[in-house]
């Protein structure tokens, strides 16, 4: 395997991964904005233009911005269980 096709592999499979936290929808849509990056219809890299290891670290920022977020829907549930305690947020 040479290495544009390691970096296709590395990117569809934390792609895959976010699909399980973020859901598939948020996940391939979150991918798709990224610049350099074509990604197939479930979340597979079909090709990345100019710099990959630059492609990589785009894709994995994109996610990182919804750390904040993914906390708040991790807690969404819970404290539907909780009516009467007030989310801060």
């Amino acid at each position: 395997m040479d290495q544009a096709e390691q970096y296709k592999a590395v990117m569809s499979e934390i792609i895959s991964k976010q699909s399980v936290i973020l859901g598939p929808d948020m996940a391939i849509m979150r991918a798709k904005k990224v610049s350099g990056i074509e990604i197939g219809g479930k979340g597979e890299v079909m090709s990345i233009s100019g710099d990959a290891a630059d492609a990589l670290k785009r894709l994995i920022d994109t996610y990182v911005e919804l750390s904040g977020q993914i906390v708040k829907n991790a807690l969404g549930p819970i404290f539907t269980k909780y009516p009467d305690i007030k989310q801060d947020h």
